[in-house]
């Protein structure tokens, strides 16, 4: 039997609540009365299943919450019978007893009463996204006043810590990126969003903050150069705009994705060894004299190795791969591993030894989704291939 009983009510009501028409019929006329969609008995089933249709019909009579509209019957064997014809919800709070969210619609109603009186430009949004809303129910007030606070100080070219609001720290900031950021675009002006900056990760350039400095590391690999004190091999950890600044007295400059193979790389002549930073090249680009160095890259010989490569080139196109050939890969058989997601798109910037072995991993051609970590590759290997460059 699937005649219309209190479960079925409850999950038509469910998609109006999911929907949000249930906490918006609060402020917004139009949803209730409701008339539940009812399934009854066929006049076959009244004639073969009297009892179980006279039981349906006195559990639909009991029902609490909704209003139930009668009609007469006739059937042929059993003659007239009173059964339920329509069956409705007359209001929202009908709605919210028999969903048992009486509770979270009464939070709501006080989350909207205190927008009304404190941020009014909101109320769009919280009747538009009634669940959002209710689901930053117990931070809201903080909101408020985060909101409040840009909304007088717009781009305010500090970092987030220096919001002086309430209840309000870098973490709850941190947590909150999202909803605050559809509230941000609610109420600030054009001028004051960077709309190119989008995402949790850029926050902070959307809403004008302040952020921390993008640092570059780097290892001097020729004892010969004191520029940064008497230690033979200093590690220097420097922002963007002072490495840029530098303009080192070297003729090479490596670079390797791995911490490890970064503190173990050996003494090269007029040389550094920087610490990638995988995709991001932005920052290292802003150091011109790169241009005239040449540049060397270590990556993991997978596919996302030679995309960083190549991605790498788009900054400075005279970069050259080593320890990413097929000699390499081959060696290293008993340490190959998987790689999760493979890229499968072209990549323009490689040369024609790179793209061969490119195509070999991503074509499966010694075994599918093969990756080399560079890790992985035997520092005997790596000695010897940096020999070439004078290493010792």
């Amino acid at each position: 039997m699937s005649w219309t009983g209190l479960p079925e009510i409850r999950t038509q009501l469910m998609r109006c609540w999911t929907r949000g028409d249930v906490l918006r019929a609060f402020v917004t006329p139009g949803t209730f009365p409701l008339r539940v969609t009812l399934k009854g008995p066929t006049s076959g089933e009244i004639g073969d299943r009297f009892e179980a249709v006279r039981a349906w019909a006195d559990s639909v009579a009991a029902l609490k919450q909704v209003r139930v509209v009668w009609e007469e019957v006739r059937n042929r064997v059993q003659g007239r019978q009173r059964l339920p014809a329509e069956i409705w919800v007359d209001d929202v709070q009908a709605a919210c007893a028999i969903l048992g969210k009486a509770r979270e619609a009464q939070r709501w109603q006080e989350l909207h009463a205190i927008t009304r009186e404190r941020l009014p430009a909101l109320l769009g949004w919280v009747e538009a996204r009634p669940l959002k809303a209710l689901e930053n129910v117990d931070g809201w007030e903080r909101l408020l006043g985060i909101v409040g606070w840009m909304i007088e100080r717009p781009r305010p070219g500090v970092y987030q810590r220096q919001v002086d609001v309430p209840g309000v720290d870098t973490k709850f900031l941190d947590a909150n990126r999202g909803v605050l950021a559809e509230l941000l675009d609610v109420v600030l002006p054009a001028d004051a969003v960077d709309a190119q900056a989008t995402g949790a990760a850029n926050f902070a350039r959307r809403y004008g903050f302040r952020e921390p400095p993008v640092t570059i590391r780097f290892r001097v690999l020729d004892p010969a150069l004191r520029t940064f004190g008497p230690a033979p091999s200093p590690d220097v950890t420097l922002d963007a705009d002072s490495f840029a600044a530098l303009n080192l007295a070297v003729r090479r400059v490596f670079v390797t994705e791995n911490v490890t193979n970064f503190l173990a790389f050996p003494h090269v002549p007029e040389a550094i060894v920087l610490f990638g930073a995988g995709y991001g090249w932005e920052a290292l680009s802003r150091a011109q004299w790169l241009a005239e160095r040449e540049i060397l890259y270590w990556g993991d010989l997978d596919t996302h190795g030679f995309r960083i490569l190549d991605q790498l080139r788009s900054r400075f196109a005279h970069v050259t791969s080593f320890l990413m050939d097929r000699a390499t890969l081959l060696a290293h058989e008993v340490h190959w591993g998987v790689e999760a997601t493979p890229v499968a798109h072209d990549l323009e910037r490689l040369t024609e030894e790179e793209r061969a072995v490119f195509n070999d991993l991503r074509s499966n051609r010694y075994r599918d989704q093969l990756r080399l970590e560079q890790e992985r590759i035997g520092f005997e290997w790596v000695e010897r291939v940096l020999r070439g460059f004078g290493a010792s």
